[in-house]
């Protein structure tokens, strides 16, 4: 089981790399959906079913596919960028070097497994979709609406002046 661990935290990581790194939009795409990936796998093996078929179905299913054919449909898929690196990203790197370092000690400091820890609920996905559909019925449709009132605008906006929509 720890080996499994460790080969999903590095497929997740080379992923992730790949998707920062590469030149060529199709390849950071195909890297980012081996992270997408790998996050599902890590999820699996900690128990987390729910999270993880959710990870594996919205994220590297729909998501990525979607990534996938918006690039594919607006810009030609074989233009790789010219100006692909920066050296910005030194400055970046060592912003989160220095982020990293001050989490590091902040936590190194603190009794964070002192706290006693209460018993969990049944995180089965019966029990996530009962608590949904009883005690979270109205924040589940209210982030309904926002989604769907975010998608007719992405619409309207997509379409241009000319099919009528907004310019």
């Amino acid at each position: 089981m720890q080996s499994a661990f460790y080969i999903l935290a590095l497929l997740t990581i080379a992923g992730a790399l790949g998707a920062m790194n590469f030149k060529r939009l199709v390849h950071c795409v195909l890297s980012l959906v081996v992270c997408f990936a790998g996050l599902a796998g890590l999820y699996l093996n900690l128990n987390a079913q729910f999270a993880g078929l959710v990870q594996l179905l919205v994220y590297v299913g729909a998501v990525a596919i979607l990534v996938v054919f918006a690039m594919l449909l607006t810009r030609n898929a074989e233009d790789a960028p010219q100006n692909a690196g920066s050296t910005d990203w030194y400055l970046g790197l060592g912003v989160a070097s220095m982020v990293f370092l001050i989490l590091a000690f902040a936590v190194q400091g603190s009794e964070l497994g002192a706290a006693e820890t209460g018993k969990l609920s049944d995180p089965s996905v019966k029990a996530i979709g009962k608590s949904l559909m009883t005690t979270y019925v109205l924040p589940l449709e209210a982030m309904a609406l926002l989604l769907t009132s975010a998608l007719i605008g992405a619409v309207v906006i997509a379409k241009g002046p000319e099919e009528g929509g907004k310019p």
